[in-house]
């Protein structure tokens, strides 16, 4: 299979990965989260391995994406928008909005722009201020894989490097 070069950073070694094993009310809800970003996944591995006391590393993967577009359910943000927003606080509040994918592609709530969500979800910045203030910002993207057949049949584990 060839596709997208996808990876996971972390502190574990995750050849079988489990979609359901993660935290729920995440961005894109409870999945197994990859990137085809590099120094993203660097970033993100770097950052738990320094809370943890461990070291970082990433696991490599290929993805068949354009099986999985034209198989599953699947959601793709690509900007930080009024439906992405939407979406990430409906997940992030527990109103599951995700459990209607098993794909979901877009940006991240990240450093950049957290605040921006935070103050919105706690009443403190108005919708069209939240929206004007994120639509600054270019998306990085994150991939959250929701439906264990995807994992099992499209996601093909290609080792892990240390970082």
């Amino acid at each position: 299979m060839s596709g997208l070069v996808v990876f996971h950073g972390g502190t574990d070694v995750i050849e079988k990965p489990l979609c359901k094993v993660g935290r729920k009310n995440l961005d894109f809800g409870q999945g197994f989260y990859v990137t085809n970003m590099r120094s993203q996944a660097v970033s993100w591995a770097q950052n738990i391995a320094l809370k943890r006391g461990e070291k970082p590393v990433l696991n490599v993967y290929d993805l068949d994406k354009e099986e999985v577009l034209q198989k599953f359910r699947c959601k793709i943000f690509t900007a930080y928008d009024a439906e992405w927003l939407d979406f990430i606080v409906a997940n992030r509040t527990g109103h599951n909005v995700a459990k209607d994918f098993d794909y979901v592609e877009g940006g991240v709530a990240n450093d950049r722009i957290i605040d921006t969500i935070n103050l919105y979800i706690a009443g403190l910045m108005d919708y069209d201020k939240a929206l004007k203030r994120l639509s600054e910002h270019q998306p990085n993207n994150q991939i959250c894989i929701l439906n264990q057949t995807i994992i099992d049949n499209y996601l093909t584990y290609n080792g892990t490097r240390n970082i």
